[in-house]
């Protein structure tokens, strides 16, 4: 709908009085309806991220003979996972829908697709996992000997399926309609891979030994430094809906995010090798700027859905774009 007037000539003759152009929907509602999902799938984000990362840091470590952090990598993992899963089941309502989701297989679907990449993910870190539970000094008795020998081609497994658990909720998020995550799709996902990598590293600098954590810290300053760039040209490529990332309480949100990534990439860098300290609070900041980075996102997207702005403006430039592409 549109309010105001604005004088326009007619070729050249006298002018006319046409309405200036107010973004306004019906009855005063929203073009879009926010998004039924609450803060439990900003965790979920989060802690499907950190399972992520954290089974690569401990296959890693596992090849290398690094028991300390294998065993913090595989338990975190772990216990991201069983985070992940609580908080998708309850946000759906009912249990059953996660299981009726694997009935079939829709390659165009991001929701069915990542359905099965966690359930094929989570097994390896599962069995892998109990490895490390079970005390060293029965290790090479009845079952629990097949289970070690189990543990190593499962957790690889894992970590082969990892990238996709840890960029599958990018992808499902920008295939909406919701603005705010729509127009990000061709960046997201590097975001979310490299926040879920410096998460995993993250927790392998804060709970293993300083001499154990070397690949921990190159992982978790990859992952750091790739979602800085990938955020940055993120909001370099954003229109119009730059807006609710930059402002309120996203913008706080992911303003907070990169400034815990930062600390905690230069402190990986710089600190983290030689103190135990060190380590252990670059290994914190990155997790907690991880998980910032997260709701941010979140917070942007559903912000976006309350202003019709954000929908009509680029749907125009894109109709705008196509009329010039035709005509030329």
């Amino acid at each position: 709908m549109f309010q105001g007037r604005r004088r326009r000539r007619r070729g050249g003759g006298e002018p006319t009085v046409v309405p200036d152009a107010e973004f306004r929907s019906y009855y005063g509602r929203p073009v879009l309806k926010a998004p039924v999902w609450e803060w439990k799938i900003a965790a979920y984000l989060f802690s499907g991220g950190l399972a992520a990362g954290s089974a690569v840091v401990a296959a890693g470590a596992d090849l290398t003979g690094r028991e300390q952090l294998r065993r913090v990598g595989w338990l975190g993992s772990f216990a991201a996972l069983l985070a992940s899963v609580y908080f998708l089941v309850t946000d759906l309502g009912r249990p059953e829908r996660f299981h009726h989701m694997l009935r079939v297989l829709k390659p165009t679907s991001p929701m069915s697709v990542g359905t099965w990449i966690l359930s094929a993910f989570g097994p390896g870190v599962g069995v892998a996992a109990l490895r490390e539970l079970v005390p060293a000094r029965r290790r090479h008795t009845g079952p629990a000997r097949l289970l070690g020998r189990l543990a190593r081609p499962a957790g690889l497994s894992a970590a082969a399926t990892a990238p996709g658990v840890a960029s599958y909720t990018a992808v499902l998020l920008s295939h909406t309609a919701v603005p705010g995550w729509n127009e990000v799709r061709d960046e997201l996902p590097f975001v979310f891979a490299g926040s879920a990598a410096a998460s995993g590293g993250g927790l392998g600098m804060l709970c293993a030994p300083v001499a154990e954590a070397g690949p921990a810290r190159v992982f978790a300053a990859v992952g750091a430094a790739g979602e800085l760039i990938a955020s940055r040209r993120m909001e370099q490529r954003m229109g119009l809906v730059r807006e609710v990332y930059h402002h309120g309480r996203a913008g706080k949100l992911r303003r907070g995010a990169e400034l815990l990534t930062v600390a905690g990439l230069a402190g990986t860098v710089l600190v983290a090798g030689r103190s135990r300290a060190g380590a252990a609070a670059s290994g914190l900041a990155l997790l907690a700027g991880s998980a910032l980075q997260r709701f941010g996102v979140f917070e942007a997207g559903t912000e976006s859905t309350k202003d019709p702005r954000y929908v009509v403006v680029p749907q125009r430039e894109r109709l705008e774009n196509a009329r010039n592409d035709a005509n030329q």
